[in-house]
């Protein structure tokens, strides 16, 4: 251990801040890397999965859904509880707990197991992810290591998600869909390994009021209902006793989730006078619309190119490249265009854009081809969404209190998980009903061309949204120095 000589006094450890910030940096990495990738690698398995386990057909989303509404409903839990109990010992158990969740679902036997395994998973990374990225904030506090060392995590945050369809189609082709699972058990044992030992053991940040793990579960809870219900409709039809039923206890769930965060004596996960702030409000509100068409249409398309076009999950892996790269581009286009146009700007640009693309996904047709089909809209709506990128998350901190700038951030990350969930059940239930139940490939096809659509109409909502709620922000410069000084949580 390092050590600092005082005056007059014995050797004293030198702090967090000189412990090696190096391996803080790799094990922070390897974090949000695994995140990352978790996000995306299971979707070209979805048919391999639910060949293996019996999913029926809409039954295979709660892959997705278990992971996405355990990670952002408690996320916010996950950053209160870092900073009261020491972000050291909340990253150790959530990596514990991501690994081991991991190895279960890879050795599941019945579609439940999975499902449970996937809702584990999202636990442990709703507490490692917040916990990781304080480490970092800590360890590089200023200058340009700092920079350099954002920079490397939004670097692996991108090759995580970019690499993670493709990783998942070689994996479930050539090793078998558990692998999908199992790929996360040695970055979690690596990380792990190298935090016990690398990673300083820092005083907890706050020592305020104990975090509100009653808002946390009344959160999830009535998001999963909420799911549930509509999921459950390809069933019971919407009026149906039983889908009133399920919506109204989500609906008091929420409900009674509100009014916790009004009255708790615990610190509250998030004070809800932050929606006061039109930013903030708009800001989420759109990241949840794109949250939401963006996670249907990475499912919709999926499945069109192995199911319609009858692509191995190999090859449908490495189609989605394209779609990564472009992400990539936008998001570099956003920078110039950042310090030209303001933060709303750009999003209506993205938004418009982005929806262009998923409309132009919606024409996809039984006998197309991948270039028409897939390649032509992939690359026109993935620019879209990297042009949003950066503008989305620096307003959604304008104007806010510095004590509460991390809670807003990770109210941005909730809301896109959430969003990805709730948009993923309707338009997954609305696409499902098209099909009439059919599995012919022209079937197929009108219950994706749908779901894509529909897509297209979320985004031009997110688009009105940015137009009406956001407010006009000051000139272009003012705006990238927004960007820039919030790099340090990006969503």
């Amino acid at each position: 251990m390092q050590t600092i000589r005082v005056k007059n006094g014995p050797p004293r450890d030198a702090g967090p801040e000189s412990r090696r910030p190096g391996v803080t940096l790799a094990v922070v990495a390897v974090v949000q890397f695994m995140v990352s990738l978790d996000l995306s690698v299971v979707n070209v398995g979805l048919p391999r999965i639910a060949a293996g386990l019996g999913f029926g057909a809409v039954g295979v989303t709660w892959v997705i859904h278990a992971y996405a509404l355990t990670f952002g409903g408690l996320l916010l839990l996950g950053g209160k509880a870092a900073d009261r109990y020491g972000r050291k010992r909340v990253l150790l158990a959530g990596l514990g707990l991501f690994g081991l969740a991991s190895l279960a679902g890879g050795l599941a036997q019945e579609p439940g197991h999975l499902v449970a395994a996937r809702a584990a998973q999202g636990v442990g990374a709703a507490a490692l992810a917040p916990a990781a990225l304080a480490l970092l904030a800590t360890a590089f506090p200023a200058g340009r290591a700092r920079v350099r060392a954002f920079g490397v995590w939004s670097a692996v945050n991108a090759a995580g998600g970019a690499l993670g369809v493709l990783i998942g189609g070689l994996l479930t082709e050539y090793a078998g869909w558990r692998w999908v699972m199992f790929v996360n058990v040695p970055m979690a044992a690596a990380a792990l390994a190298l935090a016990r030992r690398g990673v300083a053991a820092e005083a907890p940040a706050a020592r305020g009021g104990r975090p509100d793990v009653l808002g946390a579960v009344l959160a999830t809870a009535g998001m999963t209902l909420l799911v549930f219900g509509v999921v459950r409709t390809d069933r019971h039809a919407w009026a149906s006793p039983v889908t009133l039923t399920t919506l109204a206890v989500a609906a008091a769930l929420l409900a009674a989730f509100l009014l916790v965060e009004r009255t708790t004596a615990r610190e509250p996960l998030v004070r809800l006078g932050l929606f006061a702030n039109r930013s903030v409000a708009g800001a989420n509100a759109f990241n949840l619309l794109v949250g939401a068409a963006m996670a249907a249409a990475f499912y919709f398309v999926s499945l069109y190119l192995q199911r319609v076009l009858g692509a191995g999950p190999a090859l449908a892996g490495a189609e989605f490249l394209p779609f990564a790269l472009g992400v990539v581009a936008g998001s570099v286009l956003a920078v110039k265009l950042g310090y030209r146009f303001a933060p709303r700007t750009l999003l209506v640009m993205g938004g418009l854009l982005t929806s262009a693309g998923f409309a132009w996904f919606g024409m996809i047709s039984p006998d197309g081809g991948y270039a028409a089909d897939v390649l032509g809209p992939a690359v026109v709506a993935s620019v879209g969404i990297g042009l949003c990128l950066a503008p989305v998350v620096s307003t959604a901190t304008t104007g806010v209190a510095p004590g509460e700038t991390g809670t807003a951030s990770a109210l941005l990350n909730s809301s896109r998980q959430i969003g990805a969930s709730l948009g993923l059940a309707a338009l997954g239930t609305a696409a499902h009903g098209r099909t009439g139940g059919s599995a012919s490939p022209a079937a197929l096809n009108d219950g994706y061309a749908l779901g894509l659509t529909l897509g297209a109409g979320l985004l031009l909502a997110a688009v009105l949204i940015a137009l009406t709620v956001l407010p006009g922000t000051g000139p272009p410069a003012q705006a990238g120095q927004a960007g820039h000084r919030r790099q340090d949580v990006p969503a």
